[in-house]
């Protein structure tokens, strides 16, 4: 079987299984966000002549920020970690073999690092390049403007970057140890403020 890469979708039964759950805990701001996600990851590998897995990353993308979410927010994980569970609890529905469902986890937590290069995890790399360019415009210009046009004409962002920003200002109070209190912390206000998307 062959999925097919369509719409910024990934058809296959896990793509459809991330999509229903993504689609039943996120807010609409926050899907859009998962989706433009994964669209500038495929995108940039694309440009890039990146080899990567795709299915991975859509189902990694589309559950990334469910953390962020009151039913999986957790008292004490990191949101990426609580996201990686989500990931793996879900998979393993699915019959991901354990290595698949891990490796699902592990790219939800590395997209909050940016120093995860596409050698060392291409799939990690590629979702953490595809967030910062939602979240914050970064690489940018990298981006055919058509294609950026047609994905938020498809996705609307919303009032997203205030909404984002609320939600990990929120998890940085309460745990300032996660990367998300650092992100706060090295000016994402200004970042997500500055985001030539709005």
């Amino acid at each position: 079987m062959t999925p097919t890469l369509h719409a910024w979708t990934f058809d296959s039964p896990a793509g459809r299984a991330a999509l229903e759950i993504a689609t039943e805990y996120a807010d609409a701001v926050l899907l859009a966000h998962s989706v433009r996600s994964y669209a500038f990851a495929a995108r940039y590998a694309e440009q890039h002549g990146l080899a990567y897995d795709a299915e991975l990353l859509y189902v990694s993308s589309l559950l990334h920020d469910l953390g962020l979410t009151a039913p999986f927010d957790s008292h004490t994980l990191p949101f990426e970690e609580a996201g990686g569970h989500v990931a793996r609890v879900l998979t393993a529905g699915l019959g991901w073999p354990v290595e698949r469902r891990a490796r699902a986890q592990e790219v939800i937590v590395l997209h909050m690092r940016d120093d995860v290069t596409a050698a060392e995890d291409v799939e990690s790399h590629l979702l953490q390049v595809g967030t910062s360019a939602d979240v914050s415009g970064l690489r940018l210009a990298d981006f055919d403007p058509d294609f950026t046009a047609a994905l938020l004409a498809a996705h609307p962002r919303g009032d997203f970057g205030a909404s984002f920003l609320a939600l990990v200002e929120d998890q940085a109070v309460r745990k300032p140890a996660c990367a998300a209190a650092a992100y706060v912390a090295g000016g994402a206000a200004a970042r997500i403020a500055a985001n030539p998307l709005g």
